[in-house]
Order: C-alpha cells, then structure tokens, then sequence
C-alpha cells in the first residue's frame, strides 16, 4: 500500500490541532459518530472502491488521513498516519439466495452492530461498509461511518457529496433548495419602543432558556432514563414523506419546512406517548402529555447550501469545516386536555404553530452565547474530560434529539450507481431516541434511531405518518375547527 504522505509529516501537525467540540465528541465520556445510508437502485459493484477512497475521498481533508493524539503538553493534534484502506473496508457475507424481507432483517442487525463498535485509536476514524445484497428499499447499500470528531454534519455531508455526481449528467454541479429564513420579515420593524421590548424580551427569554439547559426529563414511553442506553442496541428505521405535500402545508400556513417537519415530529412523539402510556396502568397514564425536552442541534453557518470543499476547509470560510453548531432546549408542546386523542384532532396545527414560535423565540435569546462560555469555562478550569461528561450530561438528561440536513435535488450516482435514496443518523448519543432529517430528489427522509426493546418502531412511524396525515388534511384540506 503506497503511502500518501512523506516521513517527515507522520508526527504531530501543530497547525492541526482537534477542536474542543471534537475533544469532547471522541472522549472517555462521549464518542459520536455520523451513519450516511447511500440505497443503490442496482446491484454493487466494488471494483472501484480502493480508487475512489484513494484519489477523492482522502483528498478531501487531511483529517481522514489523521489520528487524534497528544502533544508533549497534553494538548490534542491530529497527526499524519499512513492509511491502509483495506482496514477501512468491510464487506459482510450473508447467506446467499435469501428474500428481500430477509435481508431487511440482516441489513437492520448489521446496522445496530456497527453502531454499537467502537472506532479503534489507532487509525483514521472512518469507515466504509458496501452491503451486495438486495432489500425491500434497495439494491444495495454503501454505509459510510464517519467519527463526530472529524467534523459535524454538514461538514461530513459536504465530503460525502463531494464523492458523487449527478446521475443525468456528471459536468454539472449537484444544486440544493434554496435555503428559507427561520423568520419571516413583513416590513421593517426598528421602532425604538419595539427594539427596547425585544432586548427586555430576549434577556427574559435567555434566563428561562438557560435555566432549562440543567433540567433532566423523567422516565417516559420516549426516555428509560438508564445508564449506558448508548452501548445497547438500537433500532433505525426510516419514514419517508412527499417534499411537495410538505410545501403544501408550508404555504398555507406561512412557516417554514423546519417548522412543519418539527410540529409533525413533536405531534407524533406525543400520540405515541399517548398511545404507550394508555397501554399500562393507570400510574402512568399522563406519560404522554409529562415534560418532555427535545435538543434540537442548529448549525451556526450562514447557511445557503453546500459550499465546495476548497472552500468549506479555507481558514476564513463563510462555512467553515469542523463542528459549527449548538444545542436548542426545545419542549415539546403538550396535547390539550391532557392524553386524550379526541383533543388531539380537535386542532393538529397548534403543535405546528407553537413549534415555530418555541423555536422563533429561542433563536432570540442569547443562551448560544452563555452556553458557548459556560463549556469553555468548564474547559478552562475543569479540562477537556469534564466539560465532554457535562456535554454527555446535557444529551442524557434530555428524551430526544434532533438535526436535519439538505440534500440536492438531482439524482445522484457513485461511480455509476444511480443513488436512491440517501439518509443518515446520529450514533454513540446516550438518548433512547434520536431523530434526524435529511431531503433528497423531492422527498424527505426522517431516520428514526430507537433503544431496542424500549420502544415500538412500527408504532412510533405509524405515529409520525398519522402525524403528518393530521396536519397535512387540517392545513391543505381546511378540515379545522372554527376560531382554531
């Protein structure tokens, strides 16, 4: 195996030093990792799989060809390593000649299995899985298991992409949505009384929001509340809705996509933990309407789709490479009238409207910032160690989380694979429950990673699917109440 590199760098890079986000993601308290799902539409062929790692996917940034270690004064470096590639491939073998019902079965497990294996130290922290057999969704899959501590999301995903073409047409660069403000602006609004009531309103805000930051969820249907939920197995399943029937209900009430994918995840977490909590005694029959936090991750780029990488790792980039994004305390609306799904189809659209507003109202306030100094007081005084347990703390004591991410609108291909469908989830968090959105050729893909055992998958999909079914029917088909 050639080496990809000169002697003289395998040693600490002093101008690479491991940013504290990722210190804490890969610590002896937290280690993250990213799982990108690529649904080939015909069967795999790997032949070209040692090329294209070689010559596209190394290329991409220096940290795919590093490690993490210490310097002399204990400060974290990523170091230049030579890359064996054959130890970063995996190819399973099923048994042969299996229905696509029975791969599903196999493909689920081996999904919950990687998810659960630890990245070794002692090489660079990704991995490829190409899996040849055909399932129910498609004809092959490529899984690409990419450490947090290279970089968040939008960073990974970036690289990701930077590997495929357009299906229709290779010359063209792969285009993206447009990206929506969070906000809507319907003139401007910089009178002095109205700037002087957002100041007082956003500090208001801000204590409230900060405080919210050190309160832990009890015992749910969504949260166990247990030690080491992030070492057991899990679950992943995927549901999958029509980008334009989301628009639909987007132009009907004004909001933006985020705000409606999240009231329908918020409405269909709270009609499971209705439906959950209705199936056992009479004890615990408000658990679906208790208290309940969702940690909503916001990307803190200037966000307006994906930049090349030659940008994206520039020192100064408008969005940068690395781990560039926040947490959201966000709790999730209660049904009215408590667990009771009568009330619950009385008004579908106010856990979408009070989502928008929860949301609206946190991006004013300015616990981001308070966070941001309270992890690096931590660091400053307490090390690495003890602020990454306090951000492991965070995760724990809240039921869900929750990122999205946007994907082109074209077809893509690897290597000549026509892409299906592409998804990608959140590994290594200690939640019973994580979700994650991503949208792809006029569809938008919600991955659903559960504690097995814990929850019902086909329930809590069958709850999102009713969820969105409510909403879509209340905001397109006009079938709300008078004065709701």
């Amino acid at each position: 195996m050639d080496q990809y590199h000169t002697e003289e760098e395998d040693e600490v890079l002093p101008e690479m030093p491991v940013s504290p986000t990722g210190q804490y993601f890969n610590s002896s308290a937290l280690s993250l990792s990213i799982l990108a799902v690529l649904e080939s539409e015909i069967p795999l062929d790997d032949s070209q799989t040692l090329t294209l790692l070689k010559d596209v996917f190394l290329p991409i940034n220096p940290r795919f060809s590093s490690i993490m270690v210490g310097d002399r004064n204990g400060v974290q470096k990523w170091k230049r390593v030579e890359v064996k590639l054959e130890d970063h491939i995996n190819v399973p073998s099923f048994p042969a000649g299996l229905s696509p019902e029975f791969y599903d079965k196999y493909f689920n497990d081996y999904l919950s299995k990687i998810s659960l294996d630890e990245f070794p130290q002692n090489k660079p922290l990704w991995e490829v899985h190409i899996l040849k057999y055909t399932t129910s969704n498609a004809a092959g899959h490529i899984i690409f298991k990419l450490h947090h501590a290279l970089g968040d999301g939008f960073s990974l995903m970036g690289a990701l992409l930077s590997c495929l073409q357009r299906a229709d047409n290779p010359s063209p660069p792969l285009t993206f949505p447009s990206h929506e403000s969070s906000s809507t602006r319907n003139g401007k609004d910089n009178g002095i009384l109205r700037g002087l009531g957002s100041v007082f309103t956003g500090v208001a805000d801000t204590v409230l929001d900060f405080g919210s930051t050190f309160v832990k969820d009890g015992r749910t249907p969504i949260r166990s509340g247990e030690d080491g939920v992030e070492f057991r197995p899990n679950v992943i399943t995927t549901v999958t809705f029509s980008l334009d029937r989301v628009k639909q209900i987007k132009a009907k009430l004004g909001f933006t996509i985020n705000d409606v994918i999240m009231g329908v995840i918020f409405l269909g977490t709270r009609l499971y933990m209705q439906q959950s909590s209705s199936t056992k005694d009479d004890h615990n029959e408000q658990h679906g309407n208790t208290n309940t936090i969702a940690l909503v991750v916001l990307n803190t780029r200037a966000l307006g789709g994906y930049k090349i990488i030659e940008e994206m790792v520039k020192t100064k980039s408008e969005m940068p490479w690395g781990n560039h994004f926040t947490f959201l305390h966000v709790s999730i609306p209660k049904l009215i009238g408590g667990a009771t799904d009568d009330q619950a189809n009385l008004n579908p659209l106010r856990i979408v409207k009070e989502a928008h507003c929860i949301i609206k109202r946190k991006r004013n306030s300015a616990v981001v910032y308070l966070n941001a100094w309270m992890l690096a007081i931590w660091r400053k005084f307490r090390g690495p160690e003890a602020t990454a347990q306090y951000f492991y703390n965070t995760m724990k004591n809240s039921s869900i989380s929750m990122s999205n991410l946007i994907g082109p609108v074209e077809k893509m291909a690897l290597a000549k694979h026509p892409i299906k469908g592409l998804y990608f989830t959140v590994i290594g968090s200690p939640e019973s429950l994580a979700i994650t959105i991503m949208s792809y050729i006029g569809e938008l893909r919600i991955t659903i990673r559960m504690e097995k055992g814990f929850m019902d998958p086909q329930k809590f999909n069958s709850c999102i699917e009713k969820a969105f079914d409510m909403i879509f029917k209340a905001a397109v088909q006009n079938t709300l109440p008078p004065n709701s």
